[in-house]
């Protein structure tokens, strides 16, 4: 029979994927936490600012502010998370329970799939309503609920999958260095869902670009193209751009250094 080490401290699967873990603060450590501290508080601000207006503001009742106020919420729910990795790291990683230390990695791989998941779904409305010429979606509003949902649905399947068994407990020869209770194929499907999410999307916002930028050409060209058309390309071209802009989120950088730094 298959014997499961999930009796085991995470220290010993540290040392058996032979990555560091320290006892004692270190200066790098200090200062991973202080930023990670002041950045998680700075999220979590921003976005409650975001999704309160959204609330309040009748203005902003339709699909694609709907899909913002998701972005804002898996922002948020990612300053939760980081928040949470600060103050379960470093040397208080060698005491964290297996538990624990599941539930930390799902915090942060939760919190990054529901954004990029989140943010292909606004991309495909900004499409769909790019090629219609329409400045928002005709969505309904439980169509939206229903949409949110999945993302959420996705998010928790692919983050709480390797607390449920997609592990390296019952063999030690499929742990990762990078997250040493993690299997390698796990880590390996996670990364390649999300290229794969996030190719889509440059897929889609290129089309949409090459088709603005036709239009704009095309109207360049004509004088006989009412004034409304295009007002409404120049406001769609606004929403995509806005969309486009840096988001305040910590775990869209994460990546491998943010793993290997926070143990």
């Amino acid at each position: 029979m298959t014997r499961c080490f999930d009796n085991e401290s995470v220290g010993f699967f540290y040392n058996n994927s032979q990555k560091e873990l320290t006892s004692y603060w270190r200066t790098k450590d200090v200062l991973v936490v202080t930023l990670g501290l002041t950045v998680s508080v700075i999220v979590l601000l921003t976005n409650l600012l975001v999704i309160t207006a959204i609330i309040i503001n009748r203005r902003f009742h339709y699909p694609i502010y709907y899909l913002l106020g998701n972005l804002a919420a898996a922002d948020l729910f990612a300053g939760v998370a980081y928040m949470f990795l600060m103050f379960h790291t470093g040397p208080r990683t060698a005491g964290l329970s297996l538990r624990t230390w599941f539930i930390r990695q799902s915090l942060l791989d939760t919190s990054l799939t529901a954004s990029v998941v989140n943010l292909l779904a606004i991309a495909v409305e900004r499409h769909q309503t790019v090629f219609t010429m329409q400045l928002h979606s005709t969505m309904s509003n439980q169509r939206v609920v229903i949409l949110i949902c999945c993302i959420w649905v996705t998010a928790l399947l692919l983050g709480l999958i390797p607390s449920y068994g997609w592990h390296c407990l019952c063999d030690l020869s499929k742990c990762s260095r990078m997250a040493p209770l993690y299997s390698r194929s796990y880590l390996i499907f996670w990364a390649i869902s999300n290229l794969v999410i996030f190719l889509i999307m440059v897929v889609v916002y290129s089309h949409i670009f090459i088709y603005v930028k036709r239009k704009i050409t095309h109207m360049s060209k004509h004088t006989s193209f009412h004034p409304r058309y295009k007002e409404t390309m120049i406001n769609l071209t606004k929403t995509v751009v806005i969309i486009l802009m840096p988001p305040t989120h910590p775990g869209r950088c994460k990546g491998a250094a943010m793993l290997s730094v926070c143990h």
